[in-house]
């Protein structure tokens, strides 16, 4: 078999120039355009090209030229109106040429459009795997920095159904910051909203900060907003406590008052009642025993829910276990906010993330330090992710 490409300014004179040097039953396989590549489109007309095709075995009986040419260029067949009979075995045996060119030209086809969907299939496979390979590193990061397992599988199955295939890594990246600022969500911290006065209450395990983390919110109360700000302690538990709270109250020119029961808390109500904003510390009871939870509960409902908060003061340097058991308990209390202190004693805040996941409990305030009222601020949700995706 001869396969051979004929040009010409046009499909006809292309096709003539196949029947010239092939013959009467060659087979046109191909008819494209092409054009000129470059600078030399400017100047240069498309040409035709025919791929045309002729069996170098075939043998015929006469020599006659052919009488009337069909129309059908892609398949050039001459047909003698004079003499069918003499002419049908050469048109049969060209029927046949034809159909395995065809098949031919099919398995051509074929093979190119497997390579063609190999070659996708080759680009899309690496381009997913570009992503798997981006997204494992930052799955990792986040594990370095403590984040539980769950959520931080939560994070990555929900970001990659919005990739598109050949990602970035700074687009892969920021997805999963934005992720975890809109889990964190806004901090809820403490204002002035006219349902005066307001008893804020901060619950919590001993140890926490829970009395520096009232003088610092205090302080800021007093001094920048110069709001009317009393202190009220049941912490009667630890006498240092109470003398703590008693010396911010003296530096800062705050009124006190210890309760050690609910109707301590209900005459004390009255008292301030001309006051803005009434901090409340609690005793630093476990967790663990009932009594003491009640305790706190029975303190906390003498306050009509309208006029009242809670805060739960945690340690970022708990473990996440022992936050979970704690964080559980007070639930069984009272709805609250979170407040995390001595984020300068760790090098991870994946457990703010955490709770923050586990509890679904609004974020308020970090504290990071001793000083008064300096080391405190509300929680920033940008900080926290950005710390929770780069390294120790």
């Amino acid at each position: 078999m001869i396969i051979k490409k004929f040009q010409a300014n046009n499909e006809t004179d292309a096709i003539i120039l196949a029947k010239e040097e092939l013959g009467k039953d060659a087979i046109v396989m191909n008819i494209k355009t092409i054009s000129p590549k470059g600078i030399y489109k400017l100047f240069k007309k498309p040409l035709v090209e025919v791929t045309a095709a002729i069996d170098d075995n075939i043998t015929y009986k006469n020599d006659k030229e052919p009488l009337v040419k069909k129309q059908n260029f892609p398949d050039i067949i001459y047909d003698d109106p004079q003499d069918d009979k003499e002419n049908e075995p050469v048109k049969t045996k060209a029927s046949a040429i034809e159909e395995k060119l065809n098949n031919l030209q099919s398995l051509l086809e074929k093979q190119m459009e497997e390579k063609v969907d190999n070659k996708k299939a080759n680009q899309k496979s690496k381009a997913v795997n570009k992503n798997l390979a981006c997204i494992q590193l930052i799955y990792n990061q986040l594990i370095l920095n403590e984040v539980d397992e769950k959520f931080a599988n939560q994070i990555i199955s929900e970001i990659e159904g919005t990739l598109k295939r050949d990602s970035s890594m700074d687009n892969i990246l920021s997805s999963v910051y934005q992720k975890i600022v809109l889990k964190l969500g806004q901090p809820k911290t403490i204002s002035l909203d006219g349902n005066t006065p307001k008893f804020v209450f901060f619950i919590g395990p001993t140890g926490v900060g829970k009395t520096t983390t009232i003088a610092k919110i205090a302080s800021k109360f007093k001094v920048e907003e110069k709001a009317k700000v009393a202190f009220v302690t049941s912490d009667t538990y630890r006498i240092a406590a109470v003398e703590q709270l008693r010396t911010y109250a003296n530096i800062l020119g705050i009124p006190m008052k210890v309760v050690y029961n609910e109707d301590d808390l209900v005459n004390t109500r009255k008292d301030f009642e001309d006051f803005d904003i009434v901090f409340v510390d609690t005793a630093g009871r476990s967790h663990k025993n009932k009594n003491q939870r009640d305790d706190i509960e029975n303190l906390i409902n003498i306050i009509p829910e309208s006029e009242r908060e809670i805060y739960l003061v945690l340690s970022a340097t708990t473990k996440y276990r022992d936050l979970i058991t704690i964080t559980e308990a007070y639930s069984e209390i009272t709805n609250y906010n979170l407040i995390f202190t001595k984020l300068d004693e760790t090098s991870t805040v994946g457990n703010i993330f955490n709770i923050r996941m586990f509890t679904n409990a609004p974020l308020s305030y970090a504290t990071f330090g001793q000083d008064v009222p300096d080391d405190i601020e509300r929680i920033d949700a940008q900080s926290i992710a950005k710390q929770l995706l780069r390294g120790q």
